[in-house]
């Protein structure tokens, strides 16, 4: 009983992690200081070859760290040596002290590329905030606890294994098979000042997403078969089709179950 109540406390602890280090994303990519200690255009400015350097290393252990500990090889591994119920809080844990870390020492590069004022800006910030509802809005689509370990924790507390997912598409993953990274891009992308720093986050961000997709398509083949092949032939992976042509009642039959 103690083990089972130590991993709900590291699930609850990792969890609280997470939502500091997304409150400070919101902050950090808006460039709001209320919200963020460190924004992404402020601190003490260094020379552009040390910011790009160290930018780009912190973005890419970030984007390792993502990648890796998500591949199912790596599960295999990792939990032979922490408890399968703890190793997505592990994951969430590890993904959110990176992420601070990130934020802390991120290097500003504050020549600014754009700014925009009046009813562009507006729509702008506007679009923004909507990316971020869209990232926020498809975790719980899914299933947000467990996307976040907290599930896995609580079905660890009453000494079972959380029963898998099967496969589903609600919602905003009726026109992207993608919309937590797409909500991501948006959120990253549209600002009324856009710095060179700011550029340089979005850009590697982009970059990262769209292999890190790739890689988790090749996962979700692995996992649901011939069911998600019909689903990526029906379903664009990132941007919705302003045409598209409506799935028939037979195809969203088939369409059922969580990533």
């Amino acid at each position: 009983m103690f083990a089972r109540l130590l991993i709900m406390f590291y699930a609850i602890a990792s969890y609280a992690i997470f939502l500091v280090s997304f409150g400070w994303a919101l902050g950090f990519v808006d460039n709001y200081g209320q919200l963020a200690a460190k924004t992404i255009d402020s601190g003490a400015a260094v020379g552009l070859a040390e910011a790009i350097v160290i930018d780009v290393l912190l973005l890419t252990l970030f984007a390792l760290q993502h990648s890796v500990m998500a591949r199912p090889a790596f599960k295999r591994w990792w939990t032979r040596l922490v408890p399968p119920a703890a190793e997505r809080s592990t994951y969430v844990l590890l993904s959110s002290l990176i992420l601070l870390l990130l934020f802390w020492q991120w290097r500003p590069i504050p020549m600014p590329l754009w700014h925009v004022e009046g009813l562009a800006a507006n729509m702008l910030i506007g679009l923004h905030w909507l990316g971020w509802l869209i990232a926020l809005t498809s975790t719980y689509l899914i299933d947000h606890f467990d996307l976040f370990g907290l599930r896995q924790g609580f079905f660890a507390l009453r000494g079972t294994a959380a029963p898998a997912h099967p496969f589903k598409t609600p919602l905003l993953y009726r026109l992207v098979r993608h919309p937590l990274m797409l909500g991501f891009l948006i959120a990253f992308w549209a600002t009324p000042e856009m710095s060179a720093g700011h550029l340089l986050f979005a850009a590697l961000s982009t970059a990262y997403i769209l292999v890190g997709v790739l890689l988790e398509e090749r996962d979700l083949v692995a996992a649901f078969g011939e069911s998600y092949e019909r689903y990526r032939q029906r379903v664009p992976m990132l941007l919705p089709r302003l045409t598209g042509a409506r799935r028939s009642a037979e195809s969203e039959s088939e369409a059922h179950g969580a990533r």
